[in-house]
């Protein structure tokens, strides 16, 4: 069996686009020994070629766990993806968010014991999203504040998460008002912790449903830390469809409860 230090799950659907150009910024990063394991949620044909053709590009280890679809149950397809990692540190993100060529790298120098990490996004507009192309990736390009400027990106103090180095990303991640939790595009925690919670509830649906995860870890002891300003990746544009009331409400409820009676652990999980 490998031994890997990391397991990038990458939660995608329908995106191939997106998907393609975020496996580009894993093939570049710094730090080589992980795998990546894609949570595909129902995705068509396109998205599978790109994932084949990154395979055959690529030295990467690539598990593409797929279900049908059935409409959005995402948190289903994240727990058959966390049973099929074969790392004992688990980094989450989405397949619409490209990482820093140090994403993997500043992830497992940071981690810690009974502890997750809460990393941040740099949201794009539609016009860049599509503009960045494979050569942008490769060389960092689209990560630099002069090139997005540019391109006609607003500067904003949101910025600072492409700049901030050394002391300042300390003192940003330090005294930033928002909280540590466990936002599904970057966060990275052990294995063994997810398990003991027993995963994501596969009663959630679109709204929240990663942070419910997160409150019942927090209810077991595990901390969070900030890392919003040295964990980087670019979130690309996209509408979301798929956003309803009804869901919204139903998650709350279940968020609710597991704050309430403190619960640490959900039947409707890996394990039912």
């Amino acid at each position: 069996m490998d031994t890997f230090k990391a397991s990038v799950i990458i939660s995608t659907y329908n995106q191939p686009k997106w998907l393609q150009k975020v496996l580009w910024g894993y093939g570049v990063q710094t730090e080589k020994n992980f795998e990546i394991v894609i949570a595909d949620d129902g995705s068509g044909e396109a998205t599978k070629q790109v994932i084949d053709d990154f395979k055959k590009a690529s030295k990467i280890k690539i598990v593409h766990v797929w279900q049908e679809d059935k409409g959005f149950r995402k948190t289903q397809i994240l727990n058959k993806a966390i049973l099929k990692t074969s790392a004992e540190y688990l980094i989450f993100t989405d397949g619409d968010c490209i990482p820093r060529n140090d994403f993997v790298e500043t992830h497992l120098r940071l981690k810690k014991d009974s502890c997750f990490l809460s990393g941040g996004y740099f949201k794009l507009p539609e016009a860049i999203s599509k503009s960045i192309t494979k050569d942008d990736i490769e060389k960092q390009h689209c990560f630099e504040l002069k090139w997005l400027l540019d391109r006609q990106l607003k500067k904003t103090f949101k910025t600072n998460k492409l700049t901030a180095k050394g002391r300042k990303a300390w003192f940003l991640n330090t005294f930033t008002p928002t909280k540590a939790t466990f936002d599904g595009m970057n966060v990275s925690g052990w294995k063994k912790d997810i398990l003991t919670v027993n995963g994501f509830d596969e009663r959630m649906e679109y709204g929240g449903e990663d942070r419910e995860l997160g409150e019942r870890l927090m209810n077991l002891g595990v901390k969070f830390k900030q890392v919003r300003y040295s964990v980087i990746c670019l979130h690309l544009y996209h509408e979301r469809p798929y956003k309803n009331e009804r869901a919204i409400e139903k998650n709350k409820k279940i968020r609710k409860a597991t704050k309430k009676m403190k619960l640490t652990y959900t039947k409707h999980g890996i394990r039912q």
